[in-house]
């Protein structure tokens, strides 16, 4: 392995591409367009001449997703909680969750959703099932 030859040819690849940890939204952006480009030239999928590349640049990417827009933990009653304030809605206005009494228990924290109310939920808000589901403590009840 020589690093005069692999030096020489990173400083290429960088100085064509901007290949490398993304710090800002700008090079966030830079990253974005070159796998859009990698994907235009077809190049890019499975056995591809690129497709090394374009696996590094996605994981560039989903790193600096993963590190700006980290969803705060937040339990599924306060989700709950957060779609009925965006949408507008009473506890009334779940009947597919149940009784208003039950969607109280729910927000109070006297009654977990089950996988049916779940499900309810997540074909009324168009939201992933992990948002209403209690995280695993460890320990049982």
């Amino acid at each position: 392995m020589n690093l005069n030859d692999i030096r020489a040819s990173w400083a290429a690849l960088r100085g064509v591409t901007g290949l490398g940890p993304i710090h800002d939204d700008e090079g966030y952006t830079r990253m974005v367009e070159l796998a859009d480009a990698l994907i235009d030239s077809g190049l890019a999928g499975e056995g591809g001449e690129l497709s090394g590349l374009f696996g590094l640049v996605s994981g560039l990417i989903a790193d600096y997703d993963d590190r700006q827009y980290q969803l705060p933990q937040a339990s599924p009653r306060d989700m709950l909680r957060f779609f009925m304030e965006q949408h507008g809605l009473t506890q009334s206005d779940l009947p597919e969750i149940g009784s208003q009494g039950v969607v109280s228990e729910i927000l109070s924290g006297r009654r977990m959703l089950n996988a049916r109310q779940i499900a309810a939920l997540v074909a009324r808000f168009g939201v992933s099932a992990d948002l209403f589901i209690e995280p695993a403590t460890g320990h049982s009840h």
